[in-house]
């Protein structure tokens, strides 16, 4: 049975977030990272920062659909600041 993963990528240099679904989550991303995705090519480089695997597809868009929402949003923000609060601890300590 094919795996299917809800990811968001993060660009720390252009502090831009993107949220996707692929069967293929190490391919994907290195597409990603090289400029082979129309709206992502522009804010390379991205880092992983979240995911999420399902066991079919429509699972997978269903949660993608909410995570692009407005509640959706509101808790990719919070990872988001989770992740950068870690980054910014590290880089300091």
């Amino acid at each position: 049975m094919k795996e299917f993963y809800v990811y968001v990528l993060y660009s720390e240099k252009f502090d831009r977030s993107y949220t996707g679904m692929t069967s293929n989550l190490v391919r994907r991303v290195k597409e990603h990272n090289q400029k082979m995705n129309k709206s992502t090519r522009t804010f390379v480089p991205w880092k992983l920062i979240y995911c999420e695997k399902f066991q079919n597809r429509l699972d997978a868009r269903d949660r993608e659909k909410y995570l692009k929402s407005g509640s959706g949003r509101e808790f990719l923000r919070i990872i988001l600041n989770s992740y950068i609060k870690k980054g910014s601890r590290s880089s300091t300590g």
